[in-house]
């Protein structure tokens, strides 16, 4: 069955309900009416970034955009690229791809135009919808370049697959709204909004992740379900720690879950959160693209008391930890993530040796993640294994490191990274970002440290913002790009 068909079930059965509602507070507001005003409780006039459409709207779009594709010769198999913000549009025109026979392309919004032309050229695109944004990134298209994302092959199995994913683990209902912050064109966000495909239930699509918004959005749209990156859950939690957001001034209490996907998520931020939500509902979600976006892993709303694993295998998946030679490792010991199910791409298109990389000839699909699995069976994230730092003989996690250091109340945000060493070959290094407001030394970040072993400890302390990437990832290749060169300086002069 292919995911266009809940589509049509929910015009047929729904037709004039809401199914889809764009809110952009940073848009001019030409009728007067402040973000303040149409956020608090008091009652005001609808703004004029509000937009919203029925699924019998939503459904007609997608036969246009189906239909104006077939006109021009598009059909079965064709690469139809999509690069646009996220918008009231972005969905239609994803299902009306589908619905022409299509193959959808969504392409990172933020791509240079290299980019935009290497992507093109490596998914064979035959169209490509872009918003008006992106003219000036089109007309001077140049040459294709290298070092960018792989392209990746689903199909609609999967598609369904992550549908019903979604909706079995957050137990979306009709009665749900799903607030959708992150991008479209990543896997994760289109991935849990099919919940409310399924659900045949309403979702809102915000633009802008300042703690207001989101707070606002919450209270006047009154959403149940909302999908937050680590970095906008610590904004909101120092917005209410220093009391520029307040909890009373928003109608917040049919918020039912919090969940947080794309990235490890720091136990202390997730105890803090309940310190302020003790009656919310937590999970966290671990996937990836090549598995169809999040769910293959998952914590499940009832072991909150696990917080810090990433949880067991999701509905109809199946996990194991391998080592290097692809043995089974033994419970509590390190190992590399692999999983299987309906969810796993078919390919890396055009890249049959990438493919072979991580692809087992019996389905299993390696994911690059270090990873250790406790007596319960629930499974810890220690690392990528690219990011694995070797210092000294010793193997250095850093992401177990960040999580020792936000534990330091003037911490914001923290990135560890391997740094050269002479005598070492490699040491961590923190790339640290303060609270705002908030002043901080280099002293007072090492003696803190002396909470972990000697040699876990960072030997290198940078006062810098953490640079995120629109999934909320840090971007530890430009960190390392970016200090790791100066550093190589310093290695190479001490030879």
């Amino acid at each position: 069955m292919p995911i266009t068909e809940y589509l049509e079930r929910n015009r047929k059965l729904y037709g004039d309900e809401v199914a889809l509602v764009e809110l952009n507070p940073e848009q001019p507001d030409t009728c007067r009416t402040t973000w303040k005003e149409y956020s608090l409780i008091q009652p005001a006039v609808n703004a004029p970034y509000r937009r919203e459409i029925t699924w019998r709207v939503f459904d007609e779009k997608a036969n246009r955009c189906a239909n104006l594709l077939l006109s021009r010769g598009v059909g079965r198999g064709d690469k139809v690229a999509i690069l646009m913000m996220n918008c009231l549009e972005w969905l239609p025109i994803y299902f009306g791809i589908l619905k022409a026979g299509a193959i959808a392309v969504p392409f990172n919004f933020r791509y240079s135009t290299d980019e935009i032309q290497y992507c093109l050229d490596l998914a064979e695109v035959d169209v490509l919808l872009f918003g008006p944004e992106f003219i000036g990134r089109l007309e001077p298209i140049a040459d294709g370049t290298t070092g960018f994302p792989k392209a990746i092959l689903h199909k609609h199995r999967a598609l369904m697959h992550a549908a019903l994913v979604e909706q079995k683990h957050h137990g979306t209902s009709r009665e749900d709204c799903f607030l959708c912050i992150p991008p479209l064109y990543h896997t994760g966000a289109k991935m849990h909004w099919f919940g409310s495909l399924v659900a045949g239930s309403r979702a809102v699509l915000l633009r802008g992740t300042k703690p207001e918004y989101i707070f606002s959005a919450v209270s006047r749209e009154h959403c149940t379900i909302v999908w937050l990156l680590v970095p906008w859950a610590q904004d909101i939690l120092d917005a209410l720690d220093s009391g520029s957001l307040r909890m009373e001034d928003y109608d917040i209490g049919q918020w039912r879950l919090m969940h947080i996907g794309a990235q490890p998520v720091p136990p202390s931020l997730v105890r803090h959160w309940m310190e302020y939500f003790p009656h919310h509902q937590y999970d966290t979600n671990y996937g990836l693209s090549e598995s169809i976006g999040p769910g293959c892993v998952h914590l499940g709303v009832e072991n909150v008391r696990k917080v810090g694993a990433i949880g067991v295998a999701g509905y109809g998946w199946e996990v194991r930890i391998v080592d290097d030679e692809g043995n089974p490792v033994k419970q509590g010991e390190a190992g590399e993530l692999c999983v299987r199910g309906d969810g796993v791409m078919v390919c890396y298109y055009r890249n049959p040796e990438a493919t072979r990389e991580v692809l087992t000839e019996d389905g299993w699909l390696k994911t690059g993640d270090v990873a250790r699995e406790d007596e319960e069976g629930f499974i810890y994230l220690i690392d990528r294994k690219k990011d694995v730092i070797v210092s000294g003989g010793e193997n250095l996690y850093p992401v177990q490191i960040e999580d020792f250091l936000r534990r330091f109340d003037k911490i914001h945000d923290v990135a560890v990274i391997g740094l050269p060493d002479s005598r070492l070959g490699e040491i961590a290094g923190a790339v640290i970002s303060i609270k705002e407001g908030m002043t901080c030394t280099e002293e007072e970040i090492l003696e803190f440290c002396k909470g972990m072993p000697k040699y876990k400890r960072p030997r290198k302390i940078i006062f810098a913002d953490v640079p995120r990437n629109p999934t909320g990832k840090i971007e530890k290749p430009l960190l390392r790009k970016t200090y790791g060169e100066e550093f190589l300086v310093a290695y190479e002069n001490n030879k």
